[in-house]
């Protein structure tokens, strides 16, 4: 072995490179039979450290002379955009090495040919995605394509770890290691925070082993430098996302100081926009300057990275499409257009500079406001002391266990108590009790307590014992709507005479009228028409259309980054104004602090004025959007059951705003106690003391503040695809808006018929958790309730307000007359700033 372990040390050698301690570990942990976790920071090397423990077994036990062997290693990843990359990397040794291996990609862009050769053998080693291994399982012969199979690699792991994705690949994992007890499974990961949860998901639970295994962390030193593109003023009165585009004559500087820029934004309507905008600009840039993400044609995005890696493009805007570990090293530089609004998410794009071991990582900011000056100095704060966000892995979502039964009895069927023990050695069902498998195992069988009489419900048979399907139909519909990934219908966007672009969601598509323009791929679009769920377009001159709007684009505040952001905002309270960052945005906090306060760390600021509008209450926990819309409507509710009172709400990363006709009544609030030791324009509170941020009745109450069964039943539609309550059928067949109708009447049933139906709690259970956060909601209210309350009377709307009227006049206006009215609100609340020499500084 310590031969075939010096081959890998020579090959690698030979390329001017030497292994690094970490990889060494893998290798020798792999060749004794361990598995295991490997952690470590972008283009460190994960991929042959995880690849050469197989390779050197091989080696080491076989003739230089014999044919490829049957699949060895399985290599799971969760982006198709990822498979070609890694083909490539895990090829490039073999021949050197004189390791005969076939090493292919299965994913659903892998030709039917290629598909249908690979289910009769296949290769040695075999690149795919979740979505296609359980596509595999559904086959009979499974258990002889895997009879061989030695390792399996989880790519990214942090990326499907708190997902029903992760979840689907724990049950794919279960079904392998009960065919193959002494497989080897390793998962890699970079920026995460809790490796040990990582673990305990990838690798089976309930062992009797002390320690079941290992987590090697590569501990390679990789500098992150942070710049920012500051702009020429600051706006003290800022709004969200009206900084960004005013910097693109930076944003163009920047680009043509090197020889190949990624340009990150978080939305795919943000990439179309800026890649417009860039090219406006820029006219001869054009063949030299890209669009990639996710919705545009897979030929479109394969011809990007392949000139982006031939250092034939300037510069690339994209998404989280580029995120991953696609291997473009010679990139030069990283351009972030806005908050990433998370520590990890920025280390994986910074990671993408640089992307070799030991060189140095560079990211530039463009913020899209002035407040995301104060995000981009937290996240340096937060890069520095190490504070990564937490993947918490899924508990027991039963729709995907229901798929995975389904999977499983087409897949040679299954005998139940076999099935069950194999599925409680994975984390997500660790727990589950003998009644939730009994009634997933009736739900396939007979379809429920409600479903029982309509056959088309009955999937799944029982025959000698096993648990089998027999009816084709079922097999087939069950195969295309395989996978948890669940949104808005995407229509196909094609030339009228001419090949595909991508895909936009229906949603948007259904909302075009034949001449309306709109911008795509980089492109001017006009409509023509919409016709088996193909968007038809022609290319045109004109440029005053719109950009779609995909779903999924609310990116909020990471609990990490939100901690960093409030001891910067502390920081500023004492006068200190580290970094350049903070010191462009100082005169916008300085006039927070004459006309309010900047709160403490632990202290929650409240500031109550009055407007022509009504009576404003506006509340900063900086916690994100999404605990802020849970807590504006939590307080909301509390408030009207203290006096009926009607409000409006508005919620950015940074706090919320209650508007109504009258006073809140804050006041009456039990704990309320009036600090004498200041003017009576401020108001300072015990948290522990004001129920009114109570964490009591928590989940009761947020149900009762939102109409949280209508949210449940949008949130059933994903639940009912995955468990197969509802078939969307083949291209055409049916619309997104028949599925939700669909799901909304299944759910209507339930809810009447079979009021204990698990999957009406579990889309209650997400809603509270995924769409409210739940969690981070009560961790909120805990922090407020351990410190104070400062609640100020100020005379104006401040500085930290200011966009969230902006946010609540969005929802009325048009961009025209929005970006008027703010100018108005602008230059109104400017003439008041600098009217300010001190004298209303009683407020604090």
């Amino acid at each position: 072995m310590n031969r075939a372990l010096m081959t890998i040390e020579q090959w690698f050698a030979r390329r001017g490179w030497e292994p690094f301690p970490f990889q060494r570990e893998v290798w020798q942990a792999y060749l004794a039979g361990e598995s295991g976790l490997i952690h470590a920071t972008t283009g460190a090397g994960k991929t042959y450290a995880a690849w050469m423990g197989p390779i050197a077994e091989w080696l080491a036990s076989t003739p230089s002379d014999r044919a490829a062997p049957s699949l060895q290693v399985l290599w799971i990843t969760p982006l198709r955009a990822l498979a070609a990359d890694t083909v490539e990397a895990l090829r490039a040794p073999l021949d050197d090495l004189g390791v005969p291996w076939q090493v292919e990609a299965r994913t659903g862009d892998t030709p039917a040919a290629t598909r249908a050769r690979q289910r009769r053998r296949l290769p040695t080693a075999l690149v795919t995605t979740p979505e296609s291994l359980s596509l595999l399982l559904t086959q009979p012969e499974w258990r002889d394509l895997f009879a061989d199979l030695r390792m399996i690699v989880v790519d990214e792991w942090h990326e499907l770890l708190s997902t029903k994705r992760g979840v689907q690949v724990e049950l794919a994992l279960a079904r392998l290691r009960g065919l193959r007890p002494s497989v080897r499974i390793w998962g890699l990961s970079a920026t995460m925070g809790n490796l040990d949860q990582a673990l305990d998901a990838l690798l089976p639970a309930a062992t009797e082993q002390p320690s079941r295994g290992r987590i090697v962390r590569g501990l390679i030193p990789k500098p992150i430098v942070i710049e920012t593109l500051l702009p020429e003023t600051i706006e003290r009165f800022p709004w969200a996302g009206h900084l960004g585009l005013q910097l693109l004559p930076q944003v163009v500087a920047k680009i043509e100081q090197s020889a190949t820029t990624l340009v990150f934004t978080n939305t795919r309507a943000q990439a179309e926009i800026w890649y417009q905008a860039l090219l406006d600009a820029r006219p001869d840039w054009a063949g030299t300057l890209a669009l990639h993400h996710g919705s545009l044609d897979r030929e479109v995005r394969e011809w990007v990275e392949a000139a982006l890696r031939a250092r034939r493009l300037r510069c690339v805007v994209c998404t989280s499409t580029l995120d991953l570990g696609v291997d473009f090293s010679p990139v030069d530089q990283v351009i972030q257009i806005g908050s990433p609004k998370g520590i990890a998410r920025l280390m994986q794009r910074a990671g993408r500079s640089g992307h070799r071991p030991g060189a140095v990582s560079i990211v530039t900011f463009a913020p899209a406001s002035a407040l995301e000056l104060i995000e981009i100095a937290a996240a340096r704060d937060a890069i520095a002391h190490d504070w990564i966000e937490t993947r918490h892995p899924l508990e027991a979502p039963l729709d995907v266990l229901v798929q995975h039964l389904v999977t499983c009895a087409l897949g040679g069927g299954f005998v139940g108590s076999e099935l069950l023990a194999e599925v409680r050695t994975t984390r997500a069902f660790r727990n589950l009790s003998d009644a939730e498998w009994q009634w997933a195992l009736d739900f396939v069988v007979q379809g429920g307590a409600s479903l029982r009489a309509y056959p088309e419900f009955h999937r799944v048979i029982e025959r000698d014992g096993r648990y089998v399907v027999t009816n084709d139909a079922v097999a087939r519909r069950h195969r295309v709507s395989i996978g948890t990934i669940v949104s808005d219908s995407a229509l196909k966007v094609q030339y009228v005479r001419g090949g595909t672009l991508g895909v936009v969601e229906e949603s948007f598509a259904a909302r075009l009228k034949p001449g309306d323009i709109f911008f795509f791929g980089g492109k001017a679009l006009e409509f023509v028409q919409l016709r088996d769920m193909t968007v038809f377009v022609r290319k045109t001159e004109r440029r005053d259309g719109v950009t779609p709007r995909w779903m999924g684009g609310r990116m909020p505040l990471s609990t990490e980054l939100s901690h960093a952001i409030r001891a910067r905002i502390e920081a500023a309270r004492s006068g200190v104004f580290r970094d350049a960052e903070m010191e462009a945005v100082r005169p916008l906090l300085d006039v927070q602090a004459q006309w309010s306060l900047l709160p403490a760390a632990d202290e929650l600021l409240i500031e109550r004025t009055q407007t022509r509008e009504g009576h404003h209450l506006f509340v900063y926990p900086f916690e994100g959007r999404l605990v802020h819309e849970g807590m504006a409507a939590l307080i909301a509710y509390r408030l009207s059951r203290l006096r009926p009172i009607t409000f409006t709400l508005a919620m950015n990363d940074y706090g919320f705003e209650l508007l109504a006709p009258e006073p809140a009544p804050l006041s009456e609030a039990p704990g309320i106690m009036l600090d004498t030791t200041h003017s009576a324009r401020r108001w300072e509170i015990s948290g522990a003391h004001m129920p009114l941020f109570g964490i009591d009745h928590l989940a009761d109450d947020i149900i009762a503040s939102m109409n949280a069964t209508e949210m449940a039943k949008r949130q059933f539609r994903e639940i009912a695809r995955i468990a197969g309550l509802v078939y969307e059928g083949y291209p055409g067949e049916k619309s997104a808006r028949q599925i939700q109708a669909s799901s909304s009447l299944m759910y209507d049933v339930f809810a009447q018929y079979d009021p204990e139906n698990r999957l009406l709690e579990q889309a209650r259970r997400e809603v509270l958790e995924r769409q409210l956060e739940h969690s981070r909601l009560a961790m909120a209210l805990r922090r407020i309730a351990a410190g104070r309350i400062i609640v100020v009377d100020v005379p104006r709307p401040t500085p930290f307000a200011f966009p969230l009227l902006v946010d609540r006049l969005r929802e009325s206006l048009s961009s025209e007359k929005l970006a008027d009215r703010v100018r108005k609100m602008q230059l109104a609340l400017e003439r008041e700033a600098g009217m300010v020499p001190g004298k209303d500084r009683q407020t604090t």
